[in-house]
């Protein structure tokens, strides 16, 4: 049986019997490996397995990702596509907040506020999905009016990308592939980040400023779960890449649409409605792990 699926394990350390105790698990779900390949740094381990699946269905998939999840601790199992990972072109999209970046931009703007610990409180129920993502926005950015324009530049040199960011998204363009972000953050800070890093289409909410000062308001429609998922695809279109060569990685709520209309979603050190619904969990600091996932 030629390969049609490869599980892709990575975590702080991999040892002998760990993945052994991998191949077990896959074999038991109806998986059969016909190639290994082990790779890794000082950061992270990586076991890949290349694997024929009697049956490709959805159906199938899923239940090898049910049986792979959480089969090792501390260990985490991608199953991917195989034609995901041989493509010639892949497009990856990415969330920014807490995932190409470290930070949420929106609680370092509401601390030169003073309001900080309120807007980070709005935040994580947003992220967790108990609020309206846009009417959560329009409140917290409400906080901010009377700010002086400045305070952009003084919170853009806070924001620290990820670790692994960069080199994955170098990796990404030196294969040919390509690189998109698209934000509920702000387009002032994302837009020399993501000029910076060479990506190929970014998007993100526009701050209104009025006589060097924020209004308090955003202008035009909020980046919000459904934008996420429309620029998926319509980049992806615009690139003639079909949605199932397509990676999103992202850690909230409103990045569930996107996640699930991509080959495949990626949840990054997410919240526990995101790790259930993804396809696959990245819980490592490392955001090029997603390399690994991807085959690039």
């Amino acid at each position: 049986m030629s390969p049609n699926v490869t599980a892709v394990s990575y975590g702080p350390s991999l040892s002998p019997s760990e993945i052994q105790q991998l191949r077990g698990v896959l074999s038991a779900a109806g998986a059969t490996v016909e190639a290994e390949s082990r790779t890794g740094d000082g950061r992270f381990q990586v076991y890949t397995a290349e694997c024929g699946l009697a049956s490709g269905t959805a159906a199938a998939l899923t239940e090898l990702r049910q049986a792979a999840a959480g089969a090792v601790e501390g260990v985490d199992t991608a199953i991917v596509p195989a034609s995901l990972r041989s493509a010639p072109r892949k497009f990856l999209i990415m969330d920014v907040d807490s995932t190409l970046i470290q930070q949420e931009v929106i609680e370092l703007l509401a601390a030169y506020a003073g309001k900080k610990d309120e807007v980070t409180a709005v935040t994580e129920a947003a992220m967790r999905g108990e609020l309206d993502f846009a009417q959560s926005l329009h409140a917290r950015v409400a906080v901010l009016a009377g700010l002086k324009a400045d305070v952009v530049d003084a919170v853009r040199a806070e924001v620290k990308l990820s670790d692994g960011a960069a080199e994955l998204v170098a990796a990404f363009k030196a294969a040919g592939h390509v690189v998109a972000v698209v934000s509920g953050g702000f387009n002032q800070i994302l837009q020399p980040i993501a000029e910076g890093l060479g990506l190929d289409y970014w998007i993100a909410n526009e701050l209104e400023i009025v006589d060097g000062a924020l209004t308090g308001k955003v202008l035009g429609d909020v980046i919000d779960r459904a934008a996420k998922e429309k620029y998926l695809r319509e980049w992806a279109a615009a690139e003639g890449i079909p949605l199932e060569h397509t990676i999103a990685v992202g850690d909230g709520a409103n990045d569930l649409d996107m996640l699930g209309a991509a080959g495949i979603g990626v949840a990054f050190n997410a919240k526990p409605a995101v790790r259930i619904a993804a396809d696959a969990v990245v819980n490592m600091p490392y955001l090029d792990a997603v390399r690994h996932i991807a085959g690039v």
